[in-house]
């Protein structure tokens, strides 16, 4: 399963975009992805989600290689194997993960943590990840290349689809309105109905960030008041964990004006960091 979903696109009067996608992927290209260093990302992390959970993913719905290439020297398989044997390859990369889940389940009855139990899961695991850019040329140049790995390949060609059939939404320079504002999983109704307090709107979408979802862990509407602690445990006290406040923005003079990985776009950690370690 790999998947790319826009949740938040919009353009400077300057012309510069910004877009952050909400993307599920297998884990195992993950440190690919990872060595983008203009992206900035936020994942769901294994040592947050109860084993049992993700046993049942991993025997429901494991991650899958998208192509059974041949073995040949050199870092590419152009040619993938007959039919016939992409087939058993198929069925024993799935015994493997049946395998690793039954190894779980013993580590999960011995009472082993979480962190420690899914490690065992994580090359069957797909992973969630919300990502935000202003620049994406380098990767779509490599990753929706040929001689990528066909996962990461797929991603970037999913990424593309999904961002050329979206329409980002043009922001002014005035940030005390959150109509200006890049918030990602902040809804339209919060938007208008706080209008006046981007600032805070920012810090909703900081902790929804972190969590990679509108919806909380437990598949429910967000509180405000739950978020805001959030927020503050995220970056009110230390060690400060600034990774989710790299999602929001507002529009800087210039195109070519940077802030932290962004162009354009005055990025919400700087904002942060200014207060927080001044």
């Amino acid at each position: 399963m790999i998947q790319a979903k826009v949740i938040e696109d919009s353009i400077a009067a300057h012309g510069k975009r910004l877009t952050t996608l909400q993307l599920v992927y297998p884990r195992f290209i993950h440190a690919e992805f990872m060595t983008h260093r203009v992206f900035s990302r936020n994942a769901s992390s294994s040592r947050a989600i109860p084993i049992a959970k993700m046993i049942e993913q991993v025997l429901n719905s494991p991650a899958m290689p998208v192509h059974w290439g041949k073995n040949q020297p050199g870092m590419q398989a152009k040619e993938q194997v007959s039919d016939e044997t992409a087939t058993t390859a198929a069925a024993n990369w799935v015994r493997a993960a049946h395998d690793a889940a039954q190894r779980a389940y013993v580590l999960m009855d011995l009472g082993i943590h979480k962190q420690v139990v899914n490690r065992i899961l994580e090359p069957f695991q797909h992973i969630h990840v919300v990502v935000t850019a202003s620049e994406w040329d380098n990767f779509m140049e490599l990753r929706a290349h040929e001689d990528a790995q066909p996962e990461i390949h797929e991603l970037a060609v999913q990424i593309r689809a999904a961002m050329t059939s979206s329409t980002p939404v043009l922001r002014l320079r005035n940030r005390q309105s959150a109509y200006n504002w890049h918030l990602p999983y902040v809804s339209a109704e919060e938007r208008h109905a706080r209008r006046d307090e981007p600032y805070l709107l920012a810090k909703l979408s900081t902790a929804r960030c972190a969590r990679v979802s509108y919806l909380t862990h437990d598949g429910a509407e967000p509180s405000i008041v739950k978020d805001l602690e959030l927020f503050d445990r995220l970056v009110g006290a230390r060690p400060l964990h600034a990774s989710p406040t790299e999602h929001q923005a507002y529009p800087l003079p210039l195109s070519t004006q940077s802030s932290k990985n962004f162009f354009g776009w005055r990025q919400h950690r700087e904002l942060i960091e200014s207060t927080v370690l001044a």
